[in-house]
């Protein structure tokens, strides 16, 4: 059985897609690193990525988005809702499959080690890879923030950190890396911002450390003009999500305010809502055997192996939902088109033949395989961006400031939904590239899969090329996304010049005997 791990590293970062995309795709790029979910908030000014990966990968996998986000965020420039100390500023490991919560705590203080080490960033272990009692609760690590750790650390022995320099980074601050049951990130809203003094009222009843409930770390806020509660719970066997709402609505109508919605950031447990169901619908000898989609996974998990996630693409692709549409199908397909020029160059490497080129091939496998992870992130960063566009457009046009505020977001969105593709086919181009440098001087048995390699690169690229320009002719004034156009247009040319060189070379070897 693989042994599975969860991390869900938080980031001081939830403004700038690109930053976030960037620290994403570093993480995904590593081996046997899934990443499941991206949640980012603007007021708070944070993203949750949540990622599973293989006991043995996850320390790199987590490193990478550490390593990221110290080059991308800074800050001293930062500010939001959320407390924070570090720019990666929470990395916990989170038991799966086969692994048990001692394997990763051992997987925390690796990586703690490693981060102080090599980044210069001072590491505070948290939960149950603490090394002091006092340092178990998060909030206890993080008071005081980046600006208060940075002011106390040099002196203060009790702030000394458990890797790292007794400094902080100057622009990523500080981290706190640890090891926890499973924590469901769950915010209760109270209305608007006139009910901010209730929301911190309430937050303050029910947390735990304040004597409410245990295993419910609680927070009042204001976010997008609303109150918030804003509530870790550390514990949902303990303290289920229903509970901490009957909870929050309790405490709230004391006060002569109701919940108005919750939201679920990240990922949840299915029993944390089945558990919730139950309870308010008052079913009686209810189990979970009773849910249809698990009887049928249970039935035909049999049938079928590598090809579920592809048919699973494929019939999303045909349904009538508008996502995943063609921008999500070219990155997918540059990314097959990627994973074949890293067959050619795997298939050139140890052959006494081609000993001359090894060296060469070994690069080029390596970076078709980080083209291949970063293509396949953005299928679903394509359908990310055209829901963007779909929630700028169902803003309301009246009065003139909401028309106005709208326009904007559909400017903006519809700008990011052409700077994905057009990233898809700058790296299609990088794609074409290889194939035609394996197609020249790597194996000659597998020329014809280069060249396969090339088409799909091409054809990627002009259809990405075609969703840049449709998304700049949709723009109230055009002229701002021109040269988005512009370059996707000579990109697909480029692309498409060395695609005809690589058939070229293909059919030459072909017709050879």
């Amino acid at each position: 059985m693989t042994r599975l791990v969860e991390c869900v590293p938080n980031f001081s970062e939830g403004r700038r897609p690109q930053v976030i995309a960037a620290i994403r795709e570093a993480m995904a790029a590593i081996e046997r690193t899934a990443v499941l979910d991206v949640s980012s908030d603007t007021s708070h000014n944070r993203t949750v990525i949540t990622f599973v990966a293989s006991a043995e990968t996850a320390v790199e996998a987590a490193f990478a988005g550490i390593a990221k986000a110290r080059d991308l965020i800074d800050l001293t420039r930062h500010s939001g809702e959320h407390p924070r100390m570090g720019a990666a500023d929470v990395v916990p490991f989170v038991p799966l499959e086969g692994t048990t919560m001692e394997e990763c705590i051992a997987l925390a203080r690796a990586l703690g080690e490693r981060v102080g080490r090599e980044l210069d960033i001072p590491v505070y272990l948290y939960e149950r890879a603490a090394t002091r009692p006092e340092r178990e609760n998060l909030a206890d690590v993080r008071r005081g923030e980046f600006e208060g750790l940075r002011d106390s650390i040099p002196d203060d022995p009790a702030r000394a950190p458990d890797f790292g320099p007794a400094r902080v980074h100057p622009t990523a601050g500080a981290v706190a890396i640890g090891a926890r049951p499973f924590l469901v990130a769950y915010n209760v809203y109270l209305g608007g911002k006139e009910h901010l003094a209730v929301a911190k009222k309430v937050a303050k009843a029910v947390r735990g450390s304040s004597g409410g409930l245990k295993y419910v770390k609680g927070l009042g806020l204001e976010v997008d003009g609303q109150a918030q509660v804003s509530m870790n719970l550390v514990d949902i066997d303990q303290t289920p999500m229903h509970r901490a709402f009957d909870a929050v609505k309790m405490e709230a109508t004391a006060h002569g305010v109701a919940p108005t919605w919750s939201e679920i950031v990240g990922l949840v447990p299915e029993r944390a809502l089945f558990d919730a169901a139950v309870r308010h619908l008052q079913l009686d000898r209810f189990t979970v055997d009773q849910v249809l989609e698990r009887k049928v996974r249970a039935a035909t998990s049999h049938w079928t192996e590598g090809g579920d996630r592809l048919s699973g693409f494929v019939a999303s692709v045909a349904s009538s939902s508008p996502t995943p549409g063609g921008g999500s199908v070219v990155a997918h397909v540059g990314a097959l088109a990627a994973a074949l020029g890293q067959m050619v160059a795997g298939l050139t490497v140890g052959r006494k033949k081609y000993a001359a080129v090894e060296a060469e091939m070994r690069e080029l496998g390596a970076r078709a395989a980080s083209l291949g992870s970063r293509l396949a992130a953005l299928v679903e960063a394509d359908a990310r961006a055209y829901g963007a566009v779909s929630e700028a457009y169902k803003m309301p046009k009246e009065p003139a400031a909401a028309a106005a505020s709208r326009q904007r977001a559909i400017e903006k969105a519809l700008l990011g939904a052409a700077e994905v593709p057009l990233e898809t086919s700058r790296l299609c181009g990088d794609v074409t590239e290889i194939a035609a440098a394996v197609a020249a001087r790597g194996n000659t048995n597998a020329v014809s899969d280069a060249g396969v390699a090339a088409l799909l690169a091409d054809a990627a690229c002009r259809g990405a090329a075609y969703n840049v320009r449709i998304n700049v002719a949709a723009l109230p004034d055009r002229s701002v996304g021109a040269a988005l156009a512009a370059e996707a247009q000579r990109l697909a040319s480029h692309t498409s010049q060395r695609a005809a060189s690589v058939v070229e070379l293909v059919e030459r070897e072909i017709t050879k005997g």
